[in-house]
């Protein structure tokens, strides 16, 4: 098989570098979580480099681009720790290309890839607990009307999104739906989340929506899919500069008149950092791949890799702070905002132990058997 990056991927990958190098440093990213955690005019800046109409056809404005150029993307943004939601507009580019009515593709999919819309997916519930199939929200139509009552939790960029996509229960039957923020009965508290986004409880009130599918169940868990292969891809993004800071740090940091580089014991856990960083890129590559796969298989592959990619984040994290002593956990140094990065990653879209279960469950009886 050819692993190598065509070169329209490669040019992709160096646009977003150069960006994510000289648009968006540490001093920026600061302010704007200083600022609340949601840079408008950054998000636009993403939108001007084709980045949020990547999944979104060329019929609609967008890019008509693949999981292996989105893998490429999410680790760049990754490598810049970049907060303004990208992950939520490939997410939802692809869902209402995909699965919504042609009416609702024309209204919102050419202001999703310009970047005047951000759409994001809001799903989760408090007793959800990762499980998509649980939803307590509401639907009932009323003179040809959709509403949808519920409350939403963790909805990133809650309260700066301009619509939103909702599991909510038709009847028996889980439907996704897109309602729009101004709506009558929609309202959202926002807050800021540990890496220095943003997020927002979201609160519907027999809010007016339009109906994406009445298939919610496979749209939702394409979604979610997609979701996870972001991060995954994002992960690596993060634990590769994680890495690079901390090597450089090494080779600088003196301790008896020597650089702690040479220490043998401390070069061994750079080793090890190392071999999960790459069992962490090859398993991101495997989810981005099966990205397109039957739904069965797709989910599958997804939990595989959320799993290990959690036990190389939770490693790559770690092993940095404590290789940098104090100052790895001062707000004031880099690493320690990279470190909590990996740590809020590790649990978006389920965490490890959701996705130990979800290989488990999937697992069948001859598994492990080759008798």
């Amino acid at each position: 098989m050819d692993f190598d990056f065509s070169d329209d991927q490669e040019q992709l990958r160096d646009a977003v570098r150069k960006w994510v190098d000289k648009g968006y440093t540490f001093d920026r990213r600061r302010a704007i979580t200083q600022a609340g955690g949601f840079d408008r005019a950054a998000y636009t800046e993403l939108a001007e480099l084709g980045l949020c109409g990547l999944y979104i056809s060329d019929d609609h404005g967008g890019m008509g681009m693949g999981p292996v150029e989105g893998m490429v993307v999410m680790e760049e943004l990754g490598r810049g720790i970049v907060i303004e939601p990208v992950q939520q507009a490939l997410i939802s580019g692809a869902v209402l290309e995909g699965y919504a009515p042609a009416a609702l593709k024309a209204e919102w999919l050419p202001q999703l890839a310009s970047g005047e819309a951000l759409v994001v997916l809001a799903y989760q519930e408090r007793k959800s607990r990762y499980n998509t199939q649980k939803c307590d929200a509401q639907a009932q139509q009323q003179n040809g009307q959709w509403q949808i009552s519920g409350t939403k939790s963790l909805v990133a960029v809650g309260d700066h999104a301009d619509a939103f996509l909702i599991p909510a229960m038709a009847s028996d039957k889980l439907a996704l739906f897109l309602v729009a923020k101004d709506a009558k009965g929609c309202a959202t508290s926002g807050y800021g989340t540990q890496e220095g986004g943003r997020a927002a409880e979201l609160q519907l009130n027999q809010c007016p929506a339009s109906l994406v599918t009445l298939d919610g169940q496979t749209a939702l868990r394409h979604a979610v899919d997609i979701g996870i292969a972001c991060a995954c891809a994002e992960a690596v993004g993060v634990m590769d500069k994680t890495m690079a800071i901390t090597v450089e740090y090494m080779n600088t940091r003196k301790q008896f008149n020597t650089t702690i580089a040479t220490f043998q014991a401390l070069r061994h856990r750079v080793a090890d950092m190392k071999m999960q960083l790459e069992l962490g890129r090859s398993m991101s590559y495997y989810a981005s791949l099966k990205l397109n796969a039957p739904a069965a298989e797709r989910h599958q592959a997804m939990a595989r890799a959320k799993y290990q990619l959690g036990n190389s984040m939770r490693y790559v994290g770690q092993q940095a702070v404590q290789l940098h002593g104090g100052i790895g956990v001062t707000d004031e140094y880099i690493v320690s905002h990279y470190f909590k990065k990996l740590t809020q990653l590790e649990m978006t879209f389920g965490d490890t132990l959701h996705h130990l279960g979800e290989v488990s469950d999937s697992m069948q009886e001859t598994a492990g058997v080759f008798a």
